[in-house]
C-alpha cells in the first residue's frame, strides 16, 4: 500500500493517490468522513475549523462500495480556497522560526514565504488521514484496531500508559482534548486559555495503541524491514512532531533490563503471553503479539500571535514573524493524525505478511498463520 498526497493549505483541493490497495474490502464512506472530522475537533483549534468541514469524494478505484485493486484516488475541497483565490499579496519574507519558510525559501529558489507555507502547512495531513481511514478499514478485517489520547499538554498530564476500557476510550472521544481525566483536563484548558490571551502556543504528548495486532509483523533481516524503525519514521513525518517512542522508550534509560523487559510464560489456554508490556508490543523489530504501544511529543506550533524575533530575508533587518491564522494548540488533532499514520504502517506489514492482492486471500493467509501460531 503506497500513496501520494498532492494539494496546498488554500488550493482548490487536496488529493491523493492510494496504489497496491486489494480487492474486497467495503469501503464505509461515512466512516472516513468521521475519521476527517476526528481530525478537525479539540479545544485549542483555530477559526479555520469553523470553515472547513472536510469530506471526501473517491474518484477511482472503488465499485459499488468495495475495493478493486485498482488504484484509489480522491479528493478533499478546502472551502477556505475561495477566500483565498483572488487574494492578491505582496511577497511575504519575513519567516517564522520553528517552520519551514526560511529553508523552504533557500532550497526551492523561492519568491515569497508562501509558497512554502502552503505546502508545509499540516493541512496536508486531512489526506492522510483520509488514507488512514481505508488503513483502519483493511486492518479491522484481521480483528486490529487503533485509538489514541493526550497524555500531556503544556508540563500538565498524566502517568501512562492508560488501561483503555470500552467507556473511557468513549469519554477520551468526547473529550475537547481527548484526555482520559476530566479534572486535570479542565486545568489543561485553562493554561491554553492563557496561551492564547498572552498570543502563544502549546506542544504536549500523545499516546498511540494499536490492539488486535499479531506475532510477526515486521522483520530485523534488514534495518528498514524494523517494524518500530517503521513507526518511528511515520509518526516523525507528522509537522511539529519531535520525539517517538515504542513502549515505554523514554523511561529505558532509567531501569535495570531485569526491571524493563517483558518476561515471557506460558500455559494452554492463553500460549506465550507476558505479564508486562513495555518494549511496546515490539521487539527485534518483529510484533509480539501485545498492544503496539506508540508515544510522541509535539512542540508548540510556530506561528503564534504575538510573533517571534526574525529577519527580513530581503533587507536583513528585524523583524516579527509572520502572524497568521492558527491554532493554539493542535495535540488532540496530532493523535489522531499518528493514528491514521500507524495503521498504515500496520497495513502494510499485514499486506507483507499475509497478501495484497484481495482481502479474502489475505483473511485466508491469516487464519492459516494463526493456525500455525497457535500448534506451535
Amino acid at each position: 500500500m503506497r500513496y501520494l498526497t498532492a494539494g496546498e493549505s488554500h488550493g482548490k483541493y487536496l488529493m491523493g493517490i492510494i496504489d497496491d490497495y486489494p480487492s474486497g474490502v467495503n469501503i464505509d464512506i461515512d466512516f472516513v468522513n468521521r475519521e476527517l472530522g476526528r481530525r478537525q475537533v479539540g479545544y485549542g483549534r483555530g477559526n479555520r475549523m469553523k470553515i472547513e468541514q472536510d469530506k471526501v469524494e473517491f474518484i477511482s478505484g472503488l465499485s459499488q462500495g468495495s475495493s478493486t485493486g485498482n488504484p484509489i484516488s480522491f479528493l478533499i475541497p478546502n472551502k477556505d480556497f475561495k477566500n483565498w483565490n483572488d487574494k492578491q499579496e505582496e511577497p511575504l519574507l519575513n519567516p517564522r522560526p520553528g517552520h519551514a519558510d526560511l529553508n523552504g525559501f533557500i532550497k526551492y529558489h523561492q519568491h515569497s514565504i508562501r509558497d512554502s507555507i502552503e505546502r508545509s502547512s499540516a493541512r496536508e495531513t486531512a489526506a492522510r488521514v483520509c488514507t488512514g481511514a481505508l488503513a483502519k478499514l483493511l486492518l479491522a478485517e484481521v480483528g486490529i484496531e487503533i485509538f489514541s489520547y493526550v497524555d500531556h499538554i503544556g508540563g500538565i498530564g498524566i502517568q501512562k500508559p492508560v488501561k483503555l476500557t470500552s467507556g473511557l476510550k468513549k469519554q477520551i472521544e468526547g473529550s475537547g482534548l481527548r484526555f482520559p481525566d476530566p479534572v486535570i483536563e479542565n486545568r489543561i484548558k485553562q493554561k491554553i486559555g492563557q496561551a492564547a490571551q498572552q498570543g502563544d502556543t502549546l506542544g504536549g504528548s500523545f499516546t498511540v495503541i494499536a490492539t488486535g495486532v499479531p506475532v510477526g509483523l515486521g522483520s530485523y533481516t534488514q534495518w528498514d524491514f524494523r517494524l518500530d524503525a517503521i513507526i518511528a519514521k511515520a509518526i516523525m513525518s507528522i509537522p511539529a512532531i519531535k520525539a517517538v517512542e515504542i513502549g515505554d522508550g523514554f523511561q529505558s534509560k532509567n531501569k535495570a533490563g531485569s526491571l524493563f523487559h517483558d518476561e515471557i510464560f506460558y500455559s494452554k489456554t492463553k500460549g506465550f503471553y507476558r505479564k508486562t508490556n513495555h518494549s511496546g508490543g515490539i521487539e527485534g523489530g518483529i510484533s509480539n503479539g501485545q498492544d503496539i504501544i506508540v508515544g510522541a511529543v509535539m512542540k508548540p506550533i510556530p506561528t503564534t500571535s504575538k510573533g517571534l524575533k526574525t529577519v527580513n530575508i530581503k533587507t536583513k533587518k528585524a523583524e516579527i514573524s509572520l502572524k497568521e491564522r492558527s491554532d493554539v494548540c493542535a495535540v488532540p488533532s496530532a493523535s489522531v493524525i499518528a493514528e491514521a499514520m500507524v495503521a498504515m504502517v500496520l497495513a502494510n506489514a499485514v499486506q507483507d505478511k499475509w497478501g495484497r492482492d484481495n482481502m479474502e486471500e489475505v483473511k485466508l493467509n491469516y487464519q492459516l498463520w494463526q493456525d500455525y501460531y497457535r500448534n506451535i
